[in-house]
């Protein structure tokens, strides 16, 4: 074969590979606007996955409890609940794996699935639930979680963003930069089929005006879904539907998600947010919508501290005696 042959061949074989690429890449991405467009959100109707990966799953197989306790947890672990990403429990390097397998167990189940992203920077200002990331960390950890949800772009995602990080701000006197790291993390995040939602409080913390207003800070309207109420918290339902209308009939046209994780015992927990005493689960995920709340649904996981108060351990740390007292009435 000729010279001349030869790269007039090697021409014709790289025109090949590039046409094949550019079929492939047309190819997905008509699948990725095809399933962007049709793509349903979240409602009473949606299905969420009760995560392999869940501290109640775990704790049966390596935690000491007695009889009542592993009942409990044996009930809590088959509860569809959102999974916390924490760069404690899922740090950089791992977190995209944890996303991958849970978009797997959703694909597999048919199912939606919702996580937390919760490792903000100073995340809790300093209190039980301290910690998270550095700013350049924060960026790359993110990265890794969304290029995970934006391989799934078949599966339902729900993502409730760093709770706590805007109705806090006022307390942390730190706003501006909280705004900035979550426009961001909501950037990176967009992907097909994800509905992202931003903190919004609970009922009974700021008037449903001042968080509008906190929302509106982080200036990212048109990509997220809306805002999450009541999280690891427990004011009545029907107090975060009223908070939920109030606050989105400021922000034209958000939706809202409800944590009925564990605000369903008939004793009021008042202010005492941490570890209050004769507690039970809420309403099961997905019991509950109208026109603003896409539905209600077990954000916080039942059984986890909320922090080293009432003989509690650490925040996020599995407690069976408190898992066994949320869950003795629904089993």
């Amino acid at each position: 074969m000729t010279m001349n042959r030869r790269i007039v061949v090697i021409i014709a074989a790289v025109v090949v590979v590039l046409v094949v690429a550019a079929v492939i890449f047309a190819i997905a991405s008509t699948q990725r606007w095809i399933l962007a467009t049709v793509a349903q959100p979240p409602s009473t109707t949606t299905a969420i996955l009760a995560p392999e990966q869940s501290k109640a799953r775990d704790a049966l197989s390596g935690e000491k409890m007695d009889a009542r306790e592993r009942a409990a947890a044996e009930y809590l672990a088959d509860q569809p609940t959102a999974y916390w990403l924490t760069p404690e429990q899922d740090p950089i390097g791992t977190a995209g794996k944890t996303v991958s397998s849970l978009t797997t167990q959703a694909r597999d189940q048919e199912v939606a699935m919702a996580i937390v992203i919760y490792g903000l920077p100073e995340r809790d200002c300093g209190n039980h639930s301290a910690g998270g990331l550095s700013g350049d960390d924060y960026r790359t950890w993110i990265d890794e979680i969304s290029a995970a949800l934006e391989a799934a772009p078949d599966v339902q995602k729900l993502v409730i963003l760093e709770p706590d990080s805007l109705a806090l701000a006022p307390e942390c006197g730190n706003l501006d930069e909280r705004a900035a790291q979550l426009r961001s993390a909501v950037h990176e995040l967009t992907a097909p089929h994800t509905w992202i939602y931003l903190d919004g409080g609970h009922s009974a913390w700021l008037p449903a005006a001042e968080m509008a207003s906190l929302i509106e800070a982080v200036d990212v309207a048109d990509e997220v879904r809306g805002f999450a109420t009541n999280v690891s918290n427990y004011r009545p339902t029907y107090d975060e539907f009223t908070y939920a209308h109030a606050v989105a009939a400021q922000l034209h046209g958000m939706h809202a998600v409800i944590d009925t994780s564990r605000n369903g015992g008939s004793v009021d927990a008042g202010a005492q947010w941490c570890n209050p005493p004769d507690q039970r689960v809420g309403e099961p995920s997905g019991t509950f919508g109208d026109e603003v709340v896409d539905l209600n649904l077990w954000i916080k996981p039942p059984g986890e501290s909320d922090g080293p108060c009432e003989g509690g351990p650490a925040a996020g740390v599995w407690w069976p005696a408190a898992a066994a007292e949320l869950a003795q009435d629904a089993r």
